[in-house]
């Protein structure tokens, strides 16, 4: 099968890409920057999401898109998400659509349904986010939206939600965390026994990969989104603790209330719109729900409809990816 990943030079398309390239598949990649791995198996194009209808050659004879690309970030402009996570998953259906491809997954995110409180074994049927705290969320769900309405007998399409992906090659998620403790500005947000997901990387592609052989077996996965977790949620800040005692780094133990969190968030939002800063916001409203509620999910439909499971517990997944962190 002929497949192309955008974002294949992020985090999760670049392992997706290595993975399908070793089940045999002809793998081409599409993002905004150039490529910095093996081109020598895949053909990269460097174009961005808002410019694909420009490039229809470039899905000439592709069987399947896996549609990774997006803008995240926990602050910035809302035109610049709206462009490339709404319009620019707009573009890749049109023309995705009219050069004949078949099949058509979509990287999502639980955070399309956050709601400002806590989830606690969260299902598909959880409506979308309607507030506006993060243009993440609210242009993911927008462009989730209409990947699932354009499903048809011709064309097949999904979503998959991976919560908190991480693991070896990380740019974010561990390695802010870890970053933000070492120079002493990490905080305990709330009371510290929420529980979370986290996704090990090795899974989210294991759930891709499952996902597509039953879109192409024509299981009825197609026009449906699905949560891919762990099916380990954890304290979050207990197990932290753990990695950072792993890590030879002391414990966190200074807290903040969710409500002084919640305002600072409030508070910096406005200071860095008005002030026009650059540099990333350290607290968010989202941001201090997140750190503060629960959020964990089912992954039973995903299992029911196409068989995930997890291939990695959360030890072996931590075990795996220890070393790497040292390094960093």
């Amino acid at each position: 099968m002929k497949i192309l990943v955008t974002g294949g030079r992020g985090f999760v398309g670049t392992a997706l890409s290595i993975k399908l390239r070793q089940l045999g598949h002809e793998v081409e990649t599409l993002s905004r920057s150039a490529s910095h791995i093996d081109d020598s198996q895949f053909r990269h194009h460097p174009v961005d999401l808002t410019e694909v209808l420009k490039h229809p050659q470039l899905f000439r004879n592709i069987d399947c898109i896996f549609h990774v690309a997006a803008k995240a970030g926990i602050d910035g402009k809302y035109d610049g998400y709206y462009a490339v996570n709404y319009l620019g998953t707009k573009n890749l259906l049109k023309v995705a659509r009219r050069m004949g491809v078949r099949f058509f997954i979509y990287t999502s995110s639980p955070s399309v349904v956050f709601s400002k409180e806590p989830i606690v074994n969260g299902k598909e049927d959880l409506p979308y986010v309607s507030n506006n705290l993060s243009p993440y969320s609210s242009t993911k769900a927008m462009a989730e939206k209409e990947v699932l309405l354009s499903n048809d007998s011709s064309f097949s399409t999904l979503a998959l939600r991976p919560h908190l992906v991480w693991g070896e090659g990380d740019p974010h998620l561990l390695p802010k965390v870890i970053n933000r403790h070492k120079v002493g500005k990490l905080r305990i947000v709330g009371e510290g026994i929420n529980r979370v997901d986290l996704t090990h990387i090795d899974n989210v592609v294991h759930a891709h990969i499952t996902a597509l052989n039953a879109l192409v077996s024509g299981s009825p996965v197609s026009g449906k989104s699905y949560f891919i977790s762990q099916n380990e949620p954890v304290k979050l800040w207990e197990w932290l603790n753990s990695l950072f005692d792993l890590l030879s780094l002391k414990p966190l133990d200074q807290k903040v209330s969710f409500s002084k969190a919640y305002a600072t968030g409030a508070l910096l939002e406005k200071l860095w719109k008005i002030l026009f800063l650059k540099s990333e916001v350290p607290m968010t409203r989202f941001i201090a729900c997140q750190l503060a509620h629960d959020h964990w999910f089912s992954t039973r439909q995903a299992n029911l409809d196409f068989g995930y499971e997890p291939i990695l517990s959360m030890e072996e997944a931590l075990n795996k990816t220890i070393p790497w962190l040292k390094t960093i």
